[in-house]
């Protein structure tokens, strides 16, 4: 026998990933109940104007924002074949004295478009206080550890030596800067508000008997009943797609940010240097009891791929959109901006859940460190020295033939590192004080200075201005 409601495809991003926050700014919902704020809008604000719209009309109209029949509005849009007609004829069933007054000089792009712009607007916000407990909590890391030394990888080969701490603020400087592009987002984002069928408001300003400044000032009463300050210059039927472009990009920004970040702490966990958060019954694999997979970072990357891959698509609409408007961006953008913003959402999510348990092995870590360090103190060892009294150029020549000696011990026998005993085997070497001139502080630089730097100077005042915008409580995740 069947399961009842399992024959269907279901959208891992609405039952696994995502938060009810995001779901429910992309729901239908709230999004056809937005829909008749913007027509109670656009009939309060014509009302004040002039237009003969009586009282009792908004009133019904307010009394029924969010009671949508959507039956009744499946059944009228099979009749008319047009969503925007079949949901003004459902909100004309429940408010009958406005029916001849709901849409009135509108095209279907009013509420379409300045809807879409207003779940964009407060989707962004979520993902800003997303971005900014992420980055609380990479700073509480970085912090934590800005003096241990682990060794820096360049082309993933051992280099100079930097801090567990300084590194995270190589990943939480990522977030920096897309919590900075997030909120130019925000802050540019214009309404398109009215603006009619081709953009030129002729249909207001017959309503209006050509009266530009009562046009005018409807456009900016609705777009400030809705929240916004900005209003688009100009558009065609439609807001200018390259918004879309824009934050869909902004968001793919953050999924690399994401990317970047699993990516290094898979090949920490690989080295057994760091590892994510792991659960006491956790299950690493079916069939390898012991492993302890980074599944968490693996999924952050999936997801990160899957809205990078998504950028592309309003990038195209917005380069293909003809004259005044086509409608080959309504499905594309449908799916696109939506689960970028789903997705971004749930790898922001899971960020933080990793950063928050990230586990360190220190002794793992100083392991490696002394591993490599005889070969990153060569120079400290030439300059040492010189200032005992050796000629520069044989002392390198020396260190040459024992590094190489030392580098076949390590990769063909399988041995310890004896650099540093070959040296001080050596007479030319005598005067040195190996002791001081190995101490790993000698080789992190200023890197927990920059770590102090860095919290101070840039994740401080990002926090102190994340107090006005409220906050979003860390959202468990569903899987």
């Amino acid at each position: 026998m069947k399961n009842q409601g399992q024959e269907t495809y279901e959208n891992p991003l609405i039952s696994r990933y995502s938060s009810q926050e995001m779901l429910g700014i992309f729901s239908p919902q709230f999004k056809f109940g937005t829909w008749r704020r913007l027509w109670l809008a656009l009939a309060e604000s014509q009302a004040e104007l002039g237009l003969a719209i009586s009282k009792r009309q908004l009133a019904q109209m307010r009394a029924h924002l969010d009671d949508i029949d959507f039956k009744r509005a499946a059944r009228y849009e099979k009749k008319f074949r047009h969503d925007v007609m079949a949901h003004v004829y459902t909100f004309g069933d429940a408010a009958p004295s406005a029916r001849g007054i709901i849409h009135l000089g509108a095209t279907s792009a009013f509420v379409g478009d300045n809807t879409d712009l207003i779940q964009m607007h407060k989707g962004l916000e979520i993902v800003r206080m997303r971005l900014v407990r992420v980055i609380d909590l990479l700073a509480q890391f970085a912090r934590r550890y800005r003096k241990l030394p682990t060794l820096g990888y360049t082309h993933f080969q051992p280099a100079q030596l930097t801090t567990v701490g300084k590194r995270a603020t190589l990943w939480c400087y990522d977030f920096v800067m897309d919590i900075e592009e997030v909120q130019h987002r925000i802050e540019s984002l214009c309404f398109r508000s009215v603006k009619g069928t081709t953009g030129t408001q002729a249909s207001f300003l017959d309503l209006f008997n050509g009266n530009h400044k009562k046009v005018l000032r409807l456009e900016k009463m609705v777009a400030a009943k809705m929240g916004f300050k900005n209003i688009s210059p100009v558009s065609g039927q439609t807001y200018n797609r390259k918004i879309d472009a824009n934050v869909v990009a902004t968001l793919c920004g953050v999924a690399q940010s994401g990317h970047k970040i699993s990516n290094d702490i898979r090949l920490l966990a690989h080295l057994k240097q760091i590892e994510e958060p792991f659960e006491k019954k956790q299950i690493g694999s079916s069939a390898m009891a012991y492993k302890r997979n980074p599944m968490r970072s693996e999924r952050i990357a999936s997801l990160a791929r899957y809205v990078i891959s998504l950028a592309s698509s309003p990038a195209m609409t917005a380069a293909q959109q003809w004259f005044e408007r086509t409608l080959d961006d309504s499905a594309n953008k449908r799916l696109s901006v939506p689960e970028s913003f789903l997705a971004v959402d749930a790898i922001l999510s899971i960020v933080a859940n990793v950063v928050d348990g990230l586990v360190v092995y220190p002794r793992v870590i100083k392991a490696a460190v002394d591993a490599e360090l005889p070969f990153m103190a060569t120079e400290n060892i030439i300059m040492a020295g010189v200032k005992a009294g050796g000629d520069r150029q044989e002392l390198h020549e020396a260190i040459r033939r024992h590094s190489l000696a030392a580098g076949i011990q390590v990769k063909q026998h399988g041995k310890p590192n004896d650099l540093i005993e070959r040296l001080k085997g050596d007479a030319l070497f005598s005067k040195i004080d190996f002791k001081n001139t190995l101490k790993v502080e000698k080789y992190i630089g200023r890197a927990p200075q920059q770590v102090d730097d860095f919290l101070r100077n840039v994740v401080t005042p990002i926090k102190r201005k994340s107090r006005k915008y409220g906050d979003i409580a860390d959202v468990e995740l569903k899987v």
